[in-house]
């Protein structure tokens, strides 16, 4: 839908409260690893390791402090799977799995911006 066709009545942004709820759910998502960690984990649990390997050039201790912070806002869970406490799982909560369509929303607007940014380099 074309920016021109969106009625202003379907984004009420003029109430202080709305943007108060943008503010808290970017403040919760924001960020260059955060979606893309729980884009990763939508395809179920992983290691560390695992998710250091698909983010590919995520540091450690960023990787670290991301899945912290996630843990805190409860939308990851971490379970640990040896009894050493050296093997830990990560997984979305049920309260994480509720930002699904979100990314599913973003992939969607991020095809369409790539497309629409591409087209008007080639011209």
């Amino acid at each position: 839908m074309e920016h021109s066709q969106i009625e202003h009545t379907d984004c009420p942004l003029q109430s202080s409260r709305t943007l108060m709820l943008i503010k808290d759910a970017l403040d919760t998502i924001q960020g260059k690893w955060r979606i893309r960690i729980i884009a990763v984990l939508l395809d179920g649990p992983k290691r560390f390791r695992e998710l250091s390997t698909e983010l590919e050039t995520i540091t450690d201790r960023m990787l670290s402090l991301e899945l912290k912070n996630l843990e805190i806002n409860m939308l990851i869970s971490k379970k640990i799977k040896s009894r050493y406490r050296t093997e830990m799982e990560y997984e979305l909560t049920r309260h994480g799995y509720t930002l699904k369509p979100v990314i599913s929303e973003l992939i969607a607007w991020g095809d369409l911006h790539r497309s629409k940014i591409t087209e008007k380099l080639i011209k």
